[in-house]
């Protein structure tokens, strides 16, 4: 019998040590990684076994721009590299979890921020690029449209493909975009009043993650995406899309003792717990379903209906646009659909 096994089986409970804990450790002697890094739009903390990816633009909703696929990329990578963590949680800070996109720039300003240059100037994802690409005097170029959008979509899977499990903490409301980044995470934690859904796929969009079918099923993914109806987080762990839903004030203590629970595991064991199902996931068609539905999403931007709620968008104000979207099925501002 090797050393190391001896002294495992002399010790109460060894598998419960951390990968860089115990005598035989690989990470014996090794310095802690250096991971420091400020983002944009999120902040990085790893607490214990646990790392924190918080969405930080409370002012706005948390609101997507070209830098949030890169910054949850690199902070979900930074944490799948770590040995200490063995479980990523995503929230967001102030009244929600994620608002969509930051329609500011998507729509009232026709894609074009007044920042500077930066990494994403001069590449697929400028918004001023793309604002060339969107002109609806202009010839219409959807390869454009797709690697900017696709690199979104490759953003917010990295919280699938990690090989550590990812947990989505949703209060507030978690609103098209913002459900692309939510329905990639393993699993979804809510408050009971969350507002759930994609209203944008009434006129310019279709859910570019393409994960609806996958996590909810054809029938109840379709009674939503061909009504743009919203669902509530209790309705949402009713039907299967979140794990668990709870009274806003009980949400932080039961994600916790979720989190606490999945960080108890050996690392390895959930890797290939994952692993393992992810491998359904795959099996199903996931990547394809992406794929498609980031397409189709670039072509209802640029339909004529598409162009008419994005003018109507830059010269009344996104609100209004969206008021007038919605009006018509009486849901405007409210949490879910009637049954």
């Amino acid at each position: 019998m090797s050393n190391s096994s001896t002294n495992s089986g002399g010790q109460p409970a060894p598998w419960y040590e951390n990968w860089t804990e115990g005598p035989d450790s690989p990470w014996r002697h090794r310095p802690d990684p250096d991971f420091e890094r400020e983002y944009a739009t999120l902040t990085y903390e790893r607490d214990g076994r646990i790392a924190r990816i918080t969405f930080n633009r409370p002012d706005k909703g948390n609101a997507i721009t070209p830098h949030t696929p890169r910054d949850l990329a690199h902070a979900v990578e930074r944490a799948d590299l770590d040995p200490r963590v063995h479980v990523i949680v995503v929230s967001g800070r102030g009244k929600g979890f994620c608002g969509g996109y930051d329609l500011d720039i998507f729509a009232e300003q026709g894609f074009a921020g007044a920042d500077g240059p930066d990494e994403v100037t001069g590449t697929v994802l400028d918004p001023v690029v793309n604002a060339v690409n969107h002109d609806p005097q202009g010839i219409w170029d959807p390869m454009i449209d797709f690697a900017m959008m696709s690199r979104f979509t490759k953003g917010f899977a990295s919280l699938m493909h990690a090989n550590k499990p990812t947990v989505a903490k949703l209060h507030g409301f978690a609103i098209a975009g913002g459900t692309d980044i939510a329905l990639h995470a393993d699993q979804i934690i809510c408050a009971d009043d969350t507002k759930i859904g994609y209203p944008p796929t009434r006129v310019w969009g279709i859910p570019a993650a393409g994960m609806w079918a996958h996590r909810l099923g054809d029938q109840r993914a379709k009674r939503l995406l061909f009504t743009g109806d919203c669902i509530s987080g209790k309705q949402a762990a009713e039907w299967g899309l979140a794990v668990e839903s709870w009274p806003a004030d009980e949400l932080d203590d039961r994600t916790e003792a979720l989190v606490q629970r999945i960080a108890r595991m050996p690392v390895n064991q959930l890797m290939m717990a994952k692993l393992a199902l992810n491998s359904a996931l795959h099996t199903q068609g996931v990547a394809n379903s992406a794929m498609v539905s980031t397409v189709f999403d670039g072509i209802s931007r640029h339909t004529r209906e598409g162009y008419a709620f994005q003018t109507r968008a830059a010269t009344a104000g996104f609100r209004e646009a969206v008021r007038e979207r919605d009006d018509p099925y009486g849901d405007h501002k409210r949490a879910q659909f009637e049954r």
